[in-house]
């Protein structure tokens, strides 16, 4: 492939080398790309907006993660927060900080799985910037969404009996970044032209490269006529999440270790490294899946949604946020999830 100086385009030469031939699709973006601002109109809707910022080294390693991959990821986790709300995505902006070990060719990769999850979710492109770095490559999104004024979810609405649910399976993502991490030690320092072995694994693989929003789920919470008292997405851990509604609801919870969903590759994948794979589950984060309450009374409907899992029920304060194991020991919840501001992260 040839390579192209992103200094030979110029911002906006490059801006416009990215964004050609994009079209809006949804009727809330009355003006996207190409003005000062972009110009959204939600009339009779709740404008849901939400923003992550990916750093390469905290976030991301290149070493084993394609760009056209970190572009589709980086756009579905701010998908993801919008899901959280029980909203639909419409929009996202792109703001890039990219140094000079990156050519244009390699930034028309991390676009192309941008466009790609955009084009998937049926979400418009409408702006952002670009600017050089001297750190590598950063990488902040925008999302704007939608929701009727009724529908929007917060963290603060469980109550008492209604019951805990999660969406897909659990632990999958950090197996596969177990895996790649492994392959990436392994493979250090070797001058031999050694390819990992992958066979097997791909399931955990593309939840940690290439996760989805459950936009899915959204709609056919809404189409089941199922409004959630509280929601989140899974993005650092199912014990950490589960913490927040409970502080915020100013609840207790019980959370079934037998009902938490876990994949096969996921079990080998924790076997494999003599650890157990409900800590996978409790603690790996990236998942995004989502974790939502639902009054009791909601039981049978929500029991029929495709890829919904009952997991446990929430309680009285006093009677804490609680993990009954197989044998039926209770355990104290601990939150063990990625934190941002961690003293390893520190300098």
């Amino acid at each position: 492939m040839s390579r192209t100086e992103i200094s030979t385009l110029g911002e906006f030469g490059l801006i416009d080398r990215l964004t050609a031939g994009i079209k809006p699709a949804n009727a809330s973006t009355a003006c996207g790309i190409g003005d000062d601002c972009a110009v959204l109109h939600y009339p009779d809707k709740e404008v849901l907006v939400t923003t992550d910022l990916l750093l390469e080294g905290v976030h991301f390693d290149l070493t084993y993660v394609p760009l056209k991959h970190l572009g589709y990821k980086a756009v579905m986790v701010n998908l993801s927060d919008v899901c959280a709300m029980n909203g639909t995505p419409r929009q996202i902006t792109v703001s890039l900080g990219i140094s000079k070990r990156f050519s244009v060719e390699d930034i028309e990769q991390l676009y192309a799985g941008m466009r790609l999850a955009c084009e998937h979710a049926h979400v418009d492109i409408v702006g952002g910037d670009t600017t050089s770095s001297l750190t590598g490559l950063t990488i902040s999104i925008t999302a704007i969404g939608e929701a009727d004024k009724d529908a929007v979810c917060y963290r603060s609405g469980a109550r008492e009996t209604d019951l805990i649910c999660v969406t897909g399976n659990l632990g999958a993502a950090y197996a596969g970044l177990q895996l790649l991490e492994r392959e990436k030690a392994v493979l250090q320092g070797t001058t031999k032209d050694v390819q990992p072995d992958f066979a097997g694994r791909e399931y955990i693989l593309q939840r940690q490269l290439m996760p989805e929003a459950r936009l899915d789920v959204i709609q056919a919470l809404a189409a089941a006529g199922i409004r959630p008292t509280a929601m989140m997405d899974i993005s650092d851990g199912l014990s950490s999440e589960l913490l927040h509604i409970c502080r915020q609801s100013h609840v207790g919870c019980r959370l079934y270790e037998e009902h938490i969903p876990l994949d096969y590759q996921t079990a080998a994948m924790a076997e494999e490294l003599n650890m157990n794979v409900i800590t996978f589950a409790l603690n790996g984060g990236e998942d995004y899946e989502l974790l939502f309450t639902v009054p009791l009374s909601d039981y049978e409907r929500v029991q029929d949604i495709k890829d919904v899992r009952i997991v446990g029920h929430i309680t009285k304060p006093e009677l804490g946020s609680m993990l009954v194991t197989r044998d039926g020991t209770e355990m104290e919840l601990q939150a063990q999830g990625f934190t941002a501001f961690a003293p390893q992260l520190d300098e």
